[in-house]
């Protein structure tokens, strides 16, 4: 079906630019627009390597530092009352506005795009993986400890495996969002990636250049959805038995 629907809707988009005569630099055909795929398909790559390159490292680094907060902020009260508003208040800064400062301190480069990456992935795999720990009903923490658990035994027996449905869950949303950050911090400062060639091709007016852009990176994020997925089959198989 989505294979079905992505036809149907390119050819919809075919049709409408050939019957409106829409300007090429306004809105391009697909046919042009997977010529252009074609034509810079060595450029295309590269810097489409770049950019999954510094997304991979900020996910990846947003998923240590997302969980092992996660299991903090979700275990102990007294952390999550402190912590948790300053972290919705960090998260409420636009980070496109951070990009600046991050070009300032590490140069125009790899660092600003891993770093943005990061700064919005690991937000929405910390608020799942806490959540899913504090979800751990009172009374089976007071079962628990009367058996003898300590805080640690229910954090990794219980509170872990309970909240790893949360945790993939957030991987989904985070590693798209990855991309996100990944390429507002290249339009800005870099040199190389998918988001400086769309400013490039911007600059000259190469409309289907940038939706070519465009393209690329949706395949490189329908990738990692799919490999997160089939993770998750795998790690989740018992929780659907």
């Amino acid at each position: 079906m989505p294979w079905v629907i992505a036809v149907g809707g390119l050819t919809l988009w075919e049709i409408v630019c050939i019957a409106f005569k829409v300007p090429v630099f306004i809105l391009p055909p697909p046919t042009a627009v997977f010529a252009s795929i074609l034509k810079w398909w060595p450029q295309l790559l590269s810097n489409a390597g770049q950019t999954l390159m510094t997304t991979l490292i900020g996910f990846v680094l947003a998923i240590v530092v997302g969980v092992v907060l996660g299991v903090v902020v979700g275990s102990y009260r007294t952390v999550y009352k402190g912590v948790y508003p300053l972290l919705i208040g960090f998260e409420s800064i636009p980070k496109v506005a951070v990009v600046p400062l991050l070009v300032i301190w590490f140069g125009i480069g790899t660092v600003p795009a891993i770093i943005t990456s990061f700064l919005i992935a690991f937000f929405p795999i910390m608020v799942n993986v806490s959540t899913g720990i504090a979800s751990v009903e009172n009374e089976l923490r007071d079962v628990l400890r009367s058996l003898g658990a300590s805080t640690y035994d229910i954090v990794m027996k219980v509170g872990i495996p309970r909240a790893l449905p949360y945790f993939f869950a957030s991987l989904k949303v985070a590693m798209t969002v990855s991309f996100v950050g990944s390429i507002i911090a290249e339009t800005v400062g870099s040199n190389n990636g998918i988001g400086h060639l769309i400013i490039v091709a911007g600059s000259r007016f190469d409309v289907p250049l940038m939706f070519a852009g465009l393209i690329v990176t949706s395949a490189m994020g329908v990738m990692m959805y799919a490999i997160a997925l089939a993770i998750e089959r795998r790690a989740l198989a018992w929780a659907r038995d």
